[in-house]
């Protein structure tokens, strides 16, 4: 299988050699695509050298910060422009752990078409959250499921893979949310086109170096949009989520 981790990065030069190694040890032939938003602290020049070491190490360059949904439906068109058979979306930071990248990926050999790296199933682990950060999060995935039906513990978390043959049944233009919302959208688009979808555990760790790029705009971008799809969903309005499918 030929899989493509799609890698956003802004001002991760802290991280980014880490990150790259701990991809190549744990999946030795996969490519990345790391696609850096105009990265002032030199992340992509970074990633561009340690390419040459690592190989199978790509750089999208992109003129400003556009957001981290737009950075994977960048990637994610440009892995299936070139016949890859999976995608995967992680973050720079370390968060996501690499050594759990083959766990995501087995299941897609079986069949399985999208694979999350879930914190909110039997053997996830956060380790370092305040007691009010787990609050929020899990309020907002139990929220995002009781509203869209999705069946999923962690429709917010961002450590995936994707098959290819869903990503083209989804229209990626459709798809529109950042943050957190991206999360919950392309889990909702995944689910309406029948996809099936397993969580397996993860251990979730905040980033040691760099600063977080979450934001309060994030949380409520995603609740806003979260509540929109609901009250489409209970009064039957399925036009405006169904052009997020391509069928």
């Amino acid at each position: 299988m030929d899989v493509l981790v799609v890698l956003p990065t802004y001002n991760e030069s802290e991280n980014i050699d880490h990150v790259l190694r701990r991809i190549r040890a744990a999946l030795p032939d996969a490519t990345v695509l790391v696609v850096d938003d105009g990265s002032p602290d030199g992340t992509a020049d970074a990633a561009e050298l340690l390419g040459k070491e690592l190989d199978n190490i790509e750089v999208m360059r992109r003129s400003e910060k556009s957001g981290l949904g737009s950075a994977y439906r960048a990637g994610f068109r440009w892995g299936l422009d070139r016949g890859f058979d999976a995608c995967i979306e992680m973050d720079a930071d370390l968060s996501h752990e690499p050594e759990a990248l083959p766990s995501l990926v087995a299941p897609l050999t079986e069949g399985l078409e999208v694979v999350i790296g879930s914190r909110y199933v039997p053997g996830g682990v956060i380790p370092n959250w305040t007691w009010h950060r787990r609050l929020l999060s899990r309020g907002g995935n139990l929220y995002a499921s009781a509203l869209l039906g999705l069946g999923v513990a962690d429709a917010t978390a961002g450590f995936r893979a994707y098959s290819a043959p869903l990503l083209r049944r989804i229209d990626l233009d459709q798809v529109k949310a950042e943050g957190y919302g991206f999360q919950i959208e392309m889990t909702y688009a995944a689910k309406r086109s029948g996809a099936s979808i397993l969580e397996v555990p993860i251990r979730f760790v905040d980033r040691v170096e760099g600063e977080s790029k979450m934001s309060m705009s994030i949380v409520v971008e995603a609740l806003g949009l979260v509540t929109l799809w609901g009250f489409e969903r209970l009064i039957g309005y399925g036009r405006g989520r169904q052009q997020v499918l391509n069928t």
